[in-house]
C-alpha cells in the first residue's frame, strides 16, 4: 500500500546522516589499527581516546571509566561475569529482577550453574520491583545487584535512585556490624544498571543516579549496531571475558573499530542534545495513540505502568488474537511492530517480563509492542489506529470460527 510505518524503534533504530558522515573516514580513509605505532594508527587511537572523553562528559565521569565493547549485551555480560568473577572470594551471592534482559538474566543462570546464589526479585502488576525483597535479600554475601532503568518489552522505568540508596544504607550498615577492614567491602555489593533503553529518554548522569556500572549500546540511539560501552566505577573490579591482545585496559581484547565508536558517541551526543524535547513529543503520541487504542479496541490492556515508562513504549494484549499473527498483518500495510523483545522473537516461550507481572500464559500470546521513534508523526498513528482495529476485529472473527 506504499506506507512504510516503523514502529519497531526498541529492537534497532536507524542510523542517523550526520552520524554516518562521522564514521565515513574511519570505513576508509583513517583504517589504520589504534595498537600500531606509525601515524595512521594514532589517527584511529586519537578518534577513540577522544570519542572516550566524550563519552565520559555525557555520563559525568571519568574517562578511564568508560570500556567500549561490541554490544549492550557484551557490556552487560562484561558487568555480570566480570564483578562475579573478581569478587568471588567475598561472596556468591546476586540479585536481579525477574524483567532483566535476556543478556542480564541469562549470565545470572549461567553462574547460578558454577554454584553462585542468584536471587530474582518480584515486580509488582505494573513492572515496577519490590523494593522490600531487596532489602530483605541483601545479605553479607551479597556481591552484586543488577535492575535495568527502563524495560524493553513494557518500558516501565524503575526507581534507580532508591534501589542506589537501599544498596548504599546496606554498605554502610554491613560496615559497622562486621568492622571490616577491607576497603573493597566499601563498595559491595556493586550495583549495575542495563540503561539500553533509557538512553535518549532518561537522565543518563551518572552521580545522580548513584550506580557502580551502567550498559549502553549504538542500536537504541540512532547510532550503529555492533557497539556499546561499560562504565565502570573507578575501584570496582572486573575480570575480562575477553582476552587477548590487551585493549580497552586489558578488560576487552580485540583490535578497536574506530567507526563504530565515532558513531556511537555522536549519537549519543545528538541523543541527549535531543532527549528532553524529543521525549514530551514522543509522550504526547504516545498518550494519544494508547488512548484512542482503548478506546476503539474492545477488551485491549496496557501492560506496564501508566506514567512511569519510556516516552516512546506502547505494550498491550489483544485478548482473542495470536500477537503473531497481528504483526504479520500489519507487515501486509507497511507497518513495522513486534510482540515483544527481538532478542527472543524466535523463541516460542511466553514473555518472561508479562508472566512476572502475573499475566496468563495463554494471553500473553496476544501482546503487541508499538514504540515510537524520530520519524513518528500523529498522521502515520492515526493511520495505524484505522489499520489496528479492522485487522484485530478480523482476527478475532476468525479465531471465533469452530
Amino acid at each position: 500500500m506504499g506506507k512504510n510505518i516503523y514502529l519497531d524503534y526498541a529492537a534497532a533504530t536507524y542510523i542517523e546522516p550526520a552520524v554516518l558522515k562521522k564514521m565515513q573516514p574511519y570505513l576508509g580513509e583513517f583504517f589504520g589499527n589504534a595498537s600500531s605505532l606509525h601515524s595512521l594508527g594514532q589517527i584511529s587511537k586519537n578518534a577513540i581516546e577522544k570519542a572516550r572523553c566524550e563519552t565520559a562528559g555525557i555520563l559525568g565521569v571519568l574517562p578511564e571509566e568508560i570500556i567500549f565493547t561490541g554490544s549492550g549485551t557484551e557490556s552487560a555480560n562484561l558487568a555480570i561475569f566480570g564483578i562475579a568473577r573478581a569478587y568471588k572470594k567475598f561472596g556468591n551471592h546476586i540479585i536481579v529482577s525477574k524483567i532483566e534482559h535476556k543478556a542480564v538474566l541469562e549470565s545470572a543462570k549461567a553462574l547460578e550453574k558454577k554454584g553462585f546464589k542468584i536471587t530474582y526479585l518480584n515486580v509488582d502488576k505494573n513492572g515496577i520491583v519490590k523494593l522490600d525483597e531487596l532489602k530483605k535479600a541483601l545479605n553479607e554475601k551479597t556481591i552484586l545487584v543488577s535492575i535495568m532503568y527502563a524495560n524493553n518489552e513494557i518500558g516501565t522505568i524503575q526507581p534507580i535512585k532508591e534501589i542506589s540508596e537501599i544498596i548504599k544504607e546496606y554498605r554502610r550498615e554491613k560496615l559497622k556490624i562486621e568492622n571490616w577492614k577491607l576497603k573493597i567491602n566499601e563498595m559491595l555489593p556493586a550495583f549495575h544498571c542495563d540503561a539500553c533503553q533509557a538512553a535518549g529518554a532518561l537522565l543518563l548522569d551518572v552521580k545522580k543516579l548513584d550506580v557502580d556500572a551502567l550498559t549502553l549500546n549504538g542500536s537504541k540511539i540512532y547510532g550503529p549496531k555492533g557497539v556499546g560501552c561499560l562504565y565502570l566505577k573507578k575501584g570496582i573490579k572486573v575480570e575480562p571475558i575477553i582476552i587477548g591482545g590487551g585493549q580497552e585496559n586489558n578488560l576487552r581484547a580485540g583490535t578497536e573499530n574506530p567507526a563504530l565508536i565515532v558513531g556511537f558517541v555522536e549519537a549519543l551526543k545528538l541523543t541527549e542534545k535531543m532527549r528532553i524535547k524529543e521525549s514530551r513529543r514522543l509522550t504526547a503520541l504516545r498518550d494519544y495513540f494508547i488512548e484512542n487504542i482503548l478506546k476503539s479496541v474492545k477488551d485491549c490492556q496496557l501492560n506496564g505502568d501508566v506514567k512511569k515508562r519510556l516516552p516512546n513504549n506502547v505494550n498491550l494484549l489483544f485478548p482473542g488474537v495470536e500477537g503473531e499473527a497481528l504483526v504479520l498483518r500489519l507487515d501486509l500495510h507497511g507497518i513495522y511492530a513486534s510482540t515483544g523483545s527481538a532478542c527472543t522473537s524466535s523463541d516460542f516461550t511466553a514473555s518472561h517480563v508479562l508472566l512476572a507481572l502475573g499475566i496468563k500464559k495463554e494471553l500473553i500470546y496476544s501482546s503487541l509492542r508499538l514504540t515510537l521513534g524520530r520519524k513518528t508523526t500523529k498522521k502515520d498513528l492515526d493511520y495505524v489506529l484505522k489499520i489496528l482495529v479492522c485487522e484485530v476485529e478480523d482476527l478475532r472473527k476468525m479465531s471465533a470460527v469452530k
